[in-house]
């Protein structure tokens, strides 16, 4: 009798097939160089651009001036000081200011990390074997040294009750060993996954001597015990939190923290409504505020405190593709298996009123899960390569999508278009849907066609309602619900809804993350981000080829035809994304002349104590 291929069997028989394919166009790339220009860094792909020496980072100012404080806010609430854990909602603050990895992230390159408590990293051409050595100055806030031991207890903890993303990514190394106190080795398997290095250097590094293992996934106010630049002070659950500099930073001088971490004091003050948070800023009750709601920033800062120049405004734009911003299809509800009924829902979505009625016209509509970069399909013919990937899948990407023809749905941005609602309409009917007595039905007859969209502040709850009254027309039932914060995770960690409105940011070099967006095994795993519950052979297979690409034209190949793949699948209602970064601070609060290239770093700011004179 036949046997089915187990998932683990198939997955491997689909990359297979898929690395054969690409291999029919050349060697998949050259491998690192051995020795590099700088031996404690490395990049996912090519060589990192700072050599060994380096002073500090391009966008870093070593001359910022230091002290006083800094205060975000942010809407929501939180019941847990660890973010790298299943259970509770935490803040970014500790690992970001309090504890450190092994490697530090540049924001100049798109997937470049330096050594900060590494002073060497090893990496062997074929990338199944990585070595730290780790810097014999770093030391945590009580003065013991970061040892070998207390990155293998981290990578442990992570691997079994960390995140999702963690526990998927760390479980491909086969074994690590501490070869001497400071000196720690990994050893990844085939090496397929170029990115686990990086994922393995970013780890916030925890001390073992102070840290309970057996209650490291339980919620806490207990912060880590960090050997970064701050301390947690105080800590006013669920309101506010407060981390002060420590006098004795073991990198005050590093060239990677040269020129940031500049403040005092950093406090983080929390808002459960977004118009609460907005007025606060307006007010001076904190100085940094990035903005994604066009409709404030077009009209919402017309304030005094804007015209006398106490709040200022900047406009950025980076070079990292734009992601996406949609409305989630739960797929594991029976009401939005049929790929059908996806894409006649996503294509009631009207665009063009929204964004001239609702945004004042500053969006773009999304149609690319990595807009405006060379790793968007949208728009672009599947080049050889792409049609290699996918040469094991037929059928798998639609012919429109393969061929750069397919865009959103468009509209006559009348709010009613009658032939957009006719084609919806009609892809319905072949899924086996009637309208009866103004309710769309199977088969004309049983349980109307309905859905709840779950949203979380009021700006999702505005789009929410006007996209369920476009569905109301061809007699679709959507309720909208807004709840709190922290209910709104819990249900999202349990997949606990019908449609919610997400955005995933992406990077100029994608990866493991992609994994936990939509591999397979994430589709039912607590806590993951495969919101759509995406079970997919094909985006499984692209998923590890995208890891294991070496040369950069098969890596944008990988990337393309995962786009591909998720357009095809209508997992979403594609939104919009705006193209600028805006940015609103106090006048106090000071950047560098010089940008980041990728993304906007908090770390940089610093407030002046002499602040430029408000402008005339």
């Amino acid at each position: 009798m036949h046997r089915p291929f187990s998932a683990a069997a198939r997955s491997a028989w689909c990359l297979g097939l898929v690395l054969a394919g690409l291999a029919a166009f050349g060697p998949i790339g050259s491998p690192r160089a051995a020795a590099a220009e700088n031996d404690a860094a490395i990049a996912m792909h090519g060589e990192p651009e700072l050599p060994k020496g380096f002073d500090h980072l391009p966008y870093a100012d070593p001359q910022a001036p230091k002290g006083g404080r800094i205060i975000y806010g942010q809407q929501g609430t939180f019941d847990s000081l660890n973010p790298l854990v299943v259970l509770g909602v935490a803040p970014d603050a500790v690992p970001r200011y309090v504890q450190q990895s092994l490697l530090f992230r540049s924001a100049d390159e798109p997937f470049t990390a330096y050594g900060l408590l590494a002073s060497k990293v090893e990496l062997n051409s074929e990338r199944t074997r990585l070595a730290f050595q780790i810097d014999s100055r770093a030391r945590f806030s009580d003065g013991k040294p970061v040892t070998a031991e207390d990155v293998i207890f981290t990578f442990e903890m992570l691997k079994t009750k960390g995140k999702p993303f963690h526990r998927s990514s760390l479980a491909r190394v086969t074994k690590v060993e501490a070869t001497s106190p400071d000196r720690v080795v990994f050893e990844l398997g085939d090496g397929s996954n170029r990115e686990l290095p990086l994922v393995i250097g970013a780890m916030p590094i925890f001390a073992k001597h102070a840290t309970d293992a057996e209650k490291f996934g339980d919620t806490s106010f207990k912060p880590a015990l960090g050997s970064g630049p701050y301390l947690v002070e105080e800590v006013k659950p669920g309101e506010m939190l407060r981390l002060k500099r420590r006098k004795d930073f073991w990198a005050e001088d590093h060239a990677l923290t040269r020129g940031l971490f500049n403040a005092d004091e950093i406090r983080y003050d929390f808002y459960r409504d977004s118009n609460a948070l907005f007025e606060a800023f307006k007010a001076g009750l904190y100085d940094v505020r990035l903005e994604s709601d066009p409709t404030r920033w077009m009209t919402g800062y017309d304030v005094p405190a804007v015209r006398d120049g106490r709040i200022v405004r900047d406009t950025f734009r980076f070079q990292t593709p734009k992601g996406m911003t949609g409305l989630v299809f739960n797929t594991r509800r029976p009401q939005f298996a049929d790929i059908r009924v996806r894409e006649a829902l996503a294509m009631l979505f009207d665009f063009e009123w929204a964004n001239r009625n609702l945004f004042h016209g500053v969006y773009r509509r999304a149609g690319s899960f990595f807009a405006d970069s060379e790793l968007s399909a949208l728009g672009v013919p599947a080049d050889q390569r792409e049609k290699a990937l996918l040469a094991a899948f037929p059928g798998a990407v639609r012919d429109d999508i393969l061929a750069g023809t397919w865009a959103p749905a468009a509209t006559d941005g009348s709010g009613r278009d009658r032939d957009q609602a006719r084609r919806a309409l009609d892809l319905l009917e072949a899924a086996g849907y009637r309208l009866n007595d103004g309710q769309l039905r199977k088969d004309g007859k049983g349980e109307a066609f309905g859905f709840e969209i779950t949203v979380t502040n009021r700006p999702q709850e505005r789009l929410a309602l006007n996209y369920a009254t476009s569905l109301a027309r061809l007699g679709i039932a959507v309720s909208v619900r807004l709840i709190d914060d922290v209910q709104y995770w819990r249900r999202l960690s349990t997949f606990d809804f019908d449609m919610i409105q997400w955005t995933w940011p992406a990077s100029a070099s994608p990866g493991n993350e992609q994994i936990g967006r939509w591999g397979s095994a994430n589709a039912e795993r607590k806590g993951a981000l495969n919101y759509a519950g995406v079970r997919s052979p094909a985006i499984d297979a692209t998923l590890q080829a995208l890891l294991a690409a070496r040369a950069r034209e098969d890596f944008v190949a990988t990337v393309r035809t995962l786009d591909r793949l998720l357009l095809s699948g209508f997992y979403v209602v594609p939104l919009y994304y705006l193209p600028e970064t805006w940015l609103a601070r106090a006048r106090e609060i000071s950047l560098p002349e010089r940008r980041p290239k990728f993304f906007f770093s908090n770390e940089t700011l610093a407030r002046s104590p002499s602040p430029p004179a408000p402008a005339n």
